[in-house]
């Protein structure tokens, strides 16, 4: 059997330069813009005759950064705390036969004139800087969206909020228009679902800032920021 290569689209920029603290799933924090930039064999205008109709799209995705040889039919989902395997095709989880992901997101705006245009704007997404996209389709409420659907256990043990420490001081470095969505990823508790060490400092990147915090019962507290180089 022949082995199908895709074809490299696009690439999406965002605020998320490493996994850590990228959102579990799309759709989780709303409140950061994304831009879909796309590979100069796809900057066709009229390929994109007719998008600006939907209000959301799916994006089909390469998990770049998950790489492995040999995939596993089990895998241990932080859902459930790290300790249960769960079958591959039960989870979404990137160690697959095949590294691909799909995610729902809004799409705020296309913009056409823009040199490396068309520009796509979406929010919603829950991929990390750089990530390589294979394809995007419209999403279609009347047959995608399924609202007697059950959500196996993934609906399990679901994250509450966390209440969010932020000192003005701290939240002053951020750009404003990057803080309620900072905040709100914060909110969803980035840590893996497996650890709840109270005495750990975690470090998470964003933008062009290191954030530190730490997790106490159920407050994040933010204790420093840095500037990257």
């Amino acid at each position: 059997m022949n082995e199908y290569k895709y074809k490299i689209i696009a690439h999406i920029e965002n605020d998320f330069k490493t996994k850590f603290g990228v959102p579990r799933q799309s759709g989780l924090c709303n409140d950061l813009t994304s831009k879909i930039i796309f590979e100069p064999e796809y900057r066709v205008k009229e390929a994109f005759r007719g998008l600006e109709e939907y209000s959301y799209i799916w994006i089909i995705w390469q998990f770049s950064e998950a790489t492995h040889k040999e995939w596993t039919p089990t895998v241990r989902p932080p859902k459930l705390g790290g300790n249960k395997r769960m079958g591959v095709f039960a989870t979404r989880s990137p160690f697959r036969p095949n590294n691909i992901g799909i995610s729902s997101v809004e799409l705020c705006k296309i913009e056409f004139d823009k040199d490396n245009g068309p520009v796509l704007y979406v929010k919603g997404a829950d991929l990390m800087d750089k990530t390589p996209i294979i394809d995007i389709k419209p999403y279609l409420p009347y047959t995608d969206c399924h609202t007697n659907a059950t959500g196996g256990f993934a609906l399990q043990n679901t994250d509450g909020c966390l209440q969010v420490d932020f000192e003005k001081s701290f939240l002053d470095i951020i750009p404003k228009d990057k803080q309620k969505g900072l905040i709100e990823i914060l909110s969803n508790d980035p840590r893996p679902g497996y650890q709840n060490d109270e005495n750990r400092i975690y470090k998470m990147e964003f933008d062009n800032f290191e954030i530190q915090f730490f997790v106490k019962k159920n407050t994040l507290t933010v204790c420093n920021i840095t500037k990257l180089s």
